[in-house]
């Protein structure tokens, strides 16, 4: 692969249903848009390097490679008229390569390389601060011993992150002094990181826009969302408490980062609201997003419905919801009831056909074949029409896993 990008062609859009459509990853964000793709008449291809990889067995064909593997690229360059990724640590050169072959990517390398380092996430989100009037967390860039002396004392205590790689609270440490951020720092194998003052958060927001090549926007409800271990737990659309000036800041601030990056897709951007009111952005998602999972059944056009739309030259759909919905992970913790980890002895099957009994349950599992504790292996929408109706129906599903 060269060093320099070829100028990219221009795709001719729009894109219609019968064309190949690429999708770079193999996980459930990839087999959920396939499943959306097909219904509209589109064939789809997978890169991944895992033969059983979720998407995969959905997608209408898969390339086993890596995903700088050239071969493979101009492979998909040739079949598909256009690209997008499930997850932000695709190289940013892979998306490059296949944008000079002529495939309309979107969203676009350079767009999601903000996403894929948190150093350069946080000056992104501090730049358009002007427009937004919402700064990023208080944070400390650490790329050398040096920089550990330095930290104001302000931030600590806090948490220490990975520039790159982490997700679902991996590559994150809990600190409370300077000596905790050097051990931290040597246990993370002194890579770059970021430590982020630790804040009194009251709630976290996850706000999804969808861009399309026009500039054309259409905002999804703000959903809050509960986390587990670093993992999330629950999200609530529309999200309650939240007070309409502040929606409406998060909201109109999300367009402007979308607009900021050029972006064509769906974008999410999770806020903490801190207990004494005020906000502050937390993080980039260039990708549909598990907190949006609920759009499946609650919207007239779901997150991964509309990231075909933004990626093909179509009109984007409607955001309206048909209801209040909560969404609810499974993971595979369900499978070991009894906490003995054993296969196949203390592996059990969860109740799913008593949750089917719950009204408004809409049940989606990825066809991941080994569960794990702390793996994702699908989620559970509820939809009714009021927050207190569709809150009973998940506590009514918590109750028959023996969650609290």
């Amino acid at each position: 692969m060269s060093q320099q990008p070829k100028t990219p062609k221009k795709a001719a859009l729009p894109i219609l249903p019968g064309e190949w459509l690429g999708i770079l990853g193999g996980g459930q964000l990839g087999r959920m848009f396939a499943h959306d793709a097909q219904a509209m008449g589109y064939r789809v291809c997978i890169l991944d390097p895992d033969d059983s990889a979720p998407a995969g067995m959905a997608a209408d064909r898969q390339f086993n490679a890596d995903y700088d593997d050239e071969v493979a690229l101009q492979q998909i360059a040739t079949l598909c008229r256009a690209v997008s990724t499930e997850f932000e640590n695709v190289p940013a050169r892979s998306l490059d390569m296949l944008a000079s072959s002529g495939c309309h990517v979107a969203p676009s390398s350079a767009a999601v390389s903000v996403a894929q380092n948190r150093v350069a996430e946080k000056k992104f989100l501090a730049s358009c601060m002007d427009e937004t009037g919402i700064a990023p967390a208080p944070h400390w860039v650490i790329e050398h011993a040096d920089d550990i002396a330095n930290i104001p004392a302000r931030l600590l205590p806090g948490v220490l992150k990975t520039a790159r790689m982490g997700y679902d609270g991996k590559g994150q440490v809990r600190v409370d002094s300077k000596e905790d951020v050097s051990a931290a720092w040597e246990g993370l194998k002194k890579v770059p990181c970021v430590l982020e003052q630790r804040l009194a958060l009251a709630y976290e927001i996850s706000a999804l826009v969808a861009r399309g090549c026009d500039g054309g926007m259409a905002s999804y409800p703000l959903a809050r969302n509960i986390h587990r271990n670093g993992i999330l737990h629950l999200t609530e659309a529309p999200a309650q408490g939240v007070e309409e000036e502040l929606a409406r800041k998060i909201e109109e601030a999300t367009r402007i980062v979308a607009a900021r990056l050029d972006y064509v897709g769906v974008l999410c951007v999770e806020y903490f609201v801190l207990e004494d009111g005020s906000v502050v952005a937390n993080e980039l998602a260039p990708r549909p997003h598990n907190s949006s999972h609920y759009t499946m059944d609650a919207c007239a056009t779901s997150q991964f419905g509309q990231q075909l739309r933004a990626m093909a030259g179509l009109p984007l759909g409607s955001t309206a919801m048909r209801g209040h919905a909560l969404m609810l992970n499974l993971m595979g913790d369900l499978w070991f009831p009894d906490g003995a980890q054993t296969f196949p002895e203390g592996r059990r099957e969860p109740p799913w056909e008593a949750l089917l009994t719950i009204p408004g349950a809409c049940l989606h599992l990825y066809g991941k074949s080994e569960p794990r504790p702390g793996r994702k292996m699908g989620h559970v929408n509820f939809v009714a029409a009021t927050p207190e109706a569709v809150r009973a129906a998940c506590g009514e599903a918590l109750a028959l896993f023996g969650l609290s």
